[in-house]
């Protein structure tokens, strides 16, 4: 007998925020761990969590570009943080 579980979304991975693609794969793993699917939905779950899995390592590496990029050219203009070495009392 096959053990209820939440069918993952079917909205295109692609368009999926990170927290959505997050929280969705965490489902997936869930599902797999607990078993009781057939080979086919299995397999389909697999792949969904691979796809979640990329769109997650993609959108984690686009922020951590973001965040050097801001740390390696701050502007005091934008609002940025201010490097502690600028003194300018000195």
């Amino acid at each position: 007998m096959s053990t209820p579980h939440k069918t993952p979304d079917k909205t295109p991975v692609e368009q999926l925020d990170y927290e959505k693609a997050r929280d969705e794969l965490a489902e997936v793993v869930r599902a797999l761990e607990v078993g009781g699917l057939g080979l086919d939905e299995s397999v389909a779950l697999w792949e969904r969590g691979e796809a979640l899995a990329r769109r997650c390592e993609q959108q984690l590496a686009g922020a951590r570009e973001r965040v050097e990029q801001v740390l390696a050219n701050p502007n005091p203009n934008d609002g940025s943080a201010a490097d502690p070495n600028d003194n300018p009392a000195k």
